[in-house]
């Protein structure tokens, strides 16, 4: 058996940098030391590079090869672990497509519109028993009237960038007068913003990926935050949210969920694995629909390894089948 080069792609340019380190690291430790070299390849502005030792190794951007001891590596698959740009936005998809390397992620435009909030909910609007928040998009460029937002939406309401995936720049706010605060802490992050109708009710992450060419949905986590909402501290704060893994819901509700998880996987044209956040809403259980994430974090603790072993399903197994079925 040919032993396959893997370069494992971390880092990226926003502030989950470490996050995605912390992942690469998870996912490396799982991956079969007899079926894969696996080379960790960090990305940041100024340089790709591999650490080997304390040697780091320039990556060739020609050809995405690295030279070690004068012999030339080049790779047989890309696995990228970055969250947020240029690892989840469709650009290092669009490099990866150039230098004919195939990856675990979703493809170029699905990536692209994935990472743009108020594009995917469009998307995933009309799907049978899916419901999103009523909202409204602004951009930094055109004039933003208070009125006009809070005579159109009925608070309280989420103020985050349409863009990105980390819940850094995201507010809830209560009344119109925090509203220009909000709006500002988002537009630092975004050059457009989304304002968001707040849907009171359990909140739900659930991982989905297509193994052995079938779809398979993964149990669902509950998230529970002592905080106001799960913003970007109660997402990385020990002990500030608590996981139930897999969650308490009826089969019938699983099986609804997964039929509603399977149909966005579907029409957004996803690869690889996903993770879907929904919120259950309180009295009806109705689904509403928050956003995909398509390059899920992937540390010990992190939710798709915490759902994988929940199904029963063993962590290296279902990262090999993610390369093997991409390549």
């Amino acid at each position: 058996m040919t032993i396959k080069n893997i370069a494992l792609l971390a880092g990226g340019f926003t502030g989950e940098y470490e996050v995605s380190l912390n992942s690469a690291q998870n996912i490396a430790a799982n991956l079969d030391k007899d079926k894969y070299n696996v080379y960790t390849i960090l990305i940041n502005r100024d340089r790709w590079f591999c650490e080997q030792g304390s040697n780091r190794i320039e990556v060739d951007k020609n050809d995405f090869s690295i030279t070690i001891d004068g012999k030339k590596i080049k790779f047989d698959f890309a696995f990228i672990t970055i969250h947020g740009t240029p690892g989840e936005d469709g650009k290092m998809q669009g490099y990866l497509d150039m230098v004919n390397i195939p990856y675990n992620t979703c493809d170029v435009t699905t990536s692209a519109i994935s990472m743009n909030k108020a594009y995917t909910k469009t998307i995933v609007h009309g799907i049978h028993g899916l419901h999103t928040a009523r909202s409204m998009r602004l951009f930094k460029k055109d004039g933003h009237d208070i009125g006009t937002i809070a005579s159109t939406l009925k608070f309280p309401l989420f103020i985050k960038p349409n863009n990105g995936g980390s819940s850094v720049g995201m507010s809830k706010v209560y009344n119109a007068a925090a509203l220009p605060d909000a709006i500002t802490k988002a537009f630092n992050e975004d050059e457009q913003i989304l304002v968001e109708e707040f849907i009171k009710g359990r909140e739900f992450s659930r991982g989905i990926a297509r193994l052995h060419g079938k779809i398979t949905v993964l149990p669902a986590t509950e998230i529970i935050t002592s905080k106001d909402f799960f913003d970007y501290e109660a997402k990385y704060t020990t002990g500030v949210s608590e996981e139930i893994t897999p969650a308490d819901l009826s089969p019938e509700k699983n099986a609804e969920i997964a039929e509603i998880l399977t149909e966005v996987y579907l029409r957004l044209n996803c690869r690889g694995m996903v993770r879907i956040d929904f919120i259950l809403l309180d009295e009806t259980l109705d689904f509403y629909f928050i956003e995909i994430n398509t390059t899920p974090g992937q540390s010990s603790n992190s939710l798709i390894p915490q759902q994988v072993r929940a199904a029963g399903m063993s962590v290296p197994d279902f990262y090999s089948d993610l390369i093997e079925g991409n390549m």
